[in-house]
């Protein structure tokens, strides 16, 4: 179909554009099973394909496992984010309200030195990489002239980075050094922001990814330890409820504690649901945590020895 013969269909006809997609996504799974069977390596986005291509009867070697649907192809939460997420790495954002690109500039080298000092301090071998990696991006971002719009920068940093960062943010603030406030942010896409069974929780094997208690537990939270504002709604057309937060910083004393108290909560509520869910990354770093800030307290399960014991115990008799 052309995307005029489209528009008419899918009002004149909504039965039969549906069948031609599915039929549409029959063909894409099969050229994808084709290349798969080259070589090709293949995952899903997180935007429901496998699922839909499944109802829709292609063959993605669909089964139920663990008291779920899994597909012959991951998730790219799966396969690579969501180890990723759980040591509580993920998209920063934070955006000039000056809309000066040399406030942007200076942050990006405010944020390049926070992360190099603490890599300098030392951080854990599981968490080393991550910085190194940040570091590289951070440094070279402006290089690739990516800001359209809104002076603002994205940075994947863990929870005592964004904490480090914000806290610099605010004294230049305070000091004179930027032309205004900034605004800190980050993408519903994060290591606690969205609870979604087949992309952000997709990783998550103990029967709670179908659960949106995270990103609930997450507004809640962050709106008591202090953001500006919170937003809990559904989006992404995969059945996910997600979460956004919006936190200013003035250069006060006020929003120094607040940023404090809220960017750790956003980062770790995450890490300790990704660690009970039997993640050694996650675990390992909510411990690190709890070494680091004494008043933080989380259960963190013990490790199951006999997976087979517990598939046993489900099985019908």
């Amino acid at each position: 179909l052309t995307f005029d013969e489209a528009k008419t269909m899918i009002a004149t006809d909504p039965e039969k554009f549906k069948e031609l997609v599915k039929e549409s996504l029959r063909r894409h799974v099969s050229a994808i099973n084709f290349l798969a069977d080259k070589g090709l390596f293949f995952w899903d986005y997180g935007n429901a394909f496998l699922l839909e291509a499944h109802r829709a009867g292609a063959e993605v070697g669909a089964k139920q496992e663990g008291g779920r649907l899994v597909f012959r192809y991951p998730s790219y939460v799966q396969h690579i984010m969501g180890d990723i997420f759980s040591l509580g790495f993920g998209p920063f954002r934070w955006v000039c309200t000056s809309n000066s690109p040399d406030d942007l500039q200076r942050t990006d080298h405010i944020a390049a030195s926070v992360l190099e000092d603490i890599l300098e301090e030392g951080v854990p071998p599981l968490v080393e990489d991550q910085y190194k990696d940040n570091i590289k991006w951070i440094k070279e971002a402006s290089s690739h002239k990516m800001v359209v719009g809104s002076q603002a920068r994205i940075l994947y940093a863990d929870h005592k980075g964004r904490v480090r960062i914000a806290l610099a943010f605010n004294q230049a603030i305070k000091d004179g050094l930027l032309q205004g406030p900034l605004v800190l942010s980050r993408d519903h896409h994060d290591v606690s922001g969205t609870d979604s069974p087949f992309r952000e929780t997709s990783n998550i094997s103990d029967g709670s990814a179908f659960c949106a208690d995270m990103a609930v537990q997450n507004c809640i939270g962050d709106s008591f330890r202090g953001a500006t504002w919170v937003a809990l709604h559904n989006g992404g057309g995969v059945g996910c409820d997600k979460r956004g937060i919006r936190i200013v910083l003035d250069g006060s004393e006020e929003a120094e504690c607040k940023a404090r108290q809220m960017l750790s909560w956003d980062v770790l509520n995450g890490v300790a649901r990704r660690c009970w869910s039997g993640n050694s990354n996650a675990a390992a770093v909510i411990c690190q945590a709890m070494q680091d800030e004494s008043r933080l307290e989380v259960t963190v399960p013990y490790d199951v020895l006999d997976e087979c014991l517990i598939e046993s115990s489900f099985q019908s008799k």
